[in-house]
């Protein structure tokens, strides 16, 4: 990413100093026996925020999965809510009387515009925290460092699962030992 100045003196016909320009971070991969020095030469110029390759989304699929799955849970919510303030609403005797026509739409088609006005509504206000600069970096953040989480693989899972229920059942075999005990010591201080 060029500075300001580089842009001006390119556009002035002067080369910028040598020192000033930096690679392109397509040229920069250090060499197994790179120095600090030539490491560094990418934090100093063009910054590479681990970019996925073109045609890849990388993070990015997380926050539009996050969002898509956020919208549909609200339109849901929203949706079924809408329809039981509607059918409260069309039961009480002041809305027959002052909203006649709302209160005669039956119950099948209530419901499916209840569901059509949460989704609108969710989708509406998904676009609008989607397009808001800071809720974007935000996520995009969020789904940086979730794609830095090292994830066990199956062999970990399987051996985890394992040990929980194994030691789930023991405690449930002890705690079950215990509570017979100690009912039998009960009854024997108390009688029966």
């Amino acid at each position: 990413m060029a500075t300001k100045e580089q842009e001006k003196e390119a556009k002035e016909g002067e080369s910028p100093r040598d020192e000033d320009r930096a690679p392109p971070s397509s040229a920069v991969s250090p060499s197994p026996g790179a120095t600090h020095e030539n490491q560094g030469a990418s934090e100093e110029g063009e910054e590479d925020h681990g970019a996925p390759p073109a045609g890849t989304l990388g993070a990015t699929r997380y926050v539009m999965t996050g969002f898509f799955l956020a919208i549909i849970a609200v339109a849901y919510v929203l949706g079924r809510t809408l329809g039981a303030i509607w059918g409260r609403l069309a039961e009480a005797s002041w809305f027959q009387n002052s909203m006649a026509a709302l209160a005669r739409v039956g119950e099948e088609e209530r419901s499916e515009i209840s569901v059509t006005i949460g989704a609108l509504v969710a989708l509406g206000v998904g676009v609008h925290l989607y397009r808001r600069p800071d809720v974007r970096q935000w996520t995009n953040e969020v789904a940086s460092e979730m794609s830095k989480v090292t994830w066990p693989d199956k062999h970990e899972v399987t051996n985890s699962t394992i040990i929980v229920i194994v030691t789930s059942a023991f405690a449930t075999l002890y705690l079950a030992l215990l509570d017979r005990f100690w009912g039998f010591v009960t009854n024997l201080v108390y009688g029966s």
